[in-house]
């Protein structure tokens, strides 16, 4: 879908959020011009590892670069745990995007619409999701997760565990889910207008039981980039 999309944009790519490259690096090796961004050193310096060359260590909250973008992105979930699941924070990185868009150019953010069935084992139990062979180490890495959710006011907070045998490594998050109808008011608040949104990575439309929410917008009248000559 992000291949497709950056086909159709003549210009500079913006990605948000772009941790270790999983989109910014397919689009740089299809010969796009993409600029990165992550608050996350590491992540930064895994992505550069694996052939990333334009990349911004910042906030996407606050990130005022003087270029602007036919194509900006904030994908696979990461609208989800910015600032610390703050929907301020979100509407924030948000206006990111509706601020670094050239007249004609295009957002898109995909997010995780988990279910009431998806919530349920978010009740503090422990679950183990996966183990795996460490390519670098050779060990067997187990990660486990717990997670509590507010219905009230749609805040997870996610205990995740990386064990060995010899080592254990924890990290917490808290991650706000917004509704898709709670999405797309911060979508135009932030000064975008939905053109298109979608239930899954084929575009097809958003139903009742899509997973995910994938929202591609334009420039919206509220934008300071918005023109006259920006189509509606």
């Amino acid at each position: 879908m992000y291949l497709a999309l950056a086909s159709a944009s003549d210009g500079p790519i913006l990605e948000l959020a772009c941790g270790s490259g999983r989109i910014c690096i397919p689009l740089e090796e299809a010969g796009h011009d993409v600029t990165g961004v992550d608050i996350d050193k590491a992540m930064l310096d895994r992505a550069r590892a694996r052939g990333a060359t334009k990349l911004v260590e910042a906030d996407v909250t606050t990130l005022d670069l003087v270029a602007r973008f036919d194509l900006v992105i904030l994908g696979f979930n990461s609208l989800l745990v910015i600032g610390n699941g703050s929907a301020a924070a979100q509407e924030a990185a948000l206006r990111t995007m509706s601020r670094h868009l050239t007249p004609d150019g295009r957002a898109v953010t995909d997010t995780w619409l988990p279910s009431d069935e998806d919530l349920e084992v978010y009740d503090g139990r422990e679950v183990r999701e996966w183990t795996r062979t460490d390519p670098a180490t050779g060990d067997e890495v187990t990660k486990t997760v717990s997670a509590t959710f507010d219905a009230q006011t749609r805040r997870a907070t996610i205990h995740t565990h990386f064990e060995t045998r010899n080592r254990r490594v924890s990290r917490r998050d808290e991650v706000h889910f917004p509704t898709h109808e709670e999405l797309l008011k911060m979508v135009e608040s932030a000064g975008l207008d939905p053109q298109q949104v979608a239930g899954d990575y084929d575009m097809s439309p958003l139903e009742a039981d899509s997973e995910r929410v994938i929202v591609v917008s334009a420039l919206g009248r509220s934008s300071p980039n918005w023109t006259e000559e920006q189509p509606i």
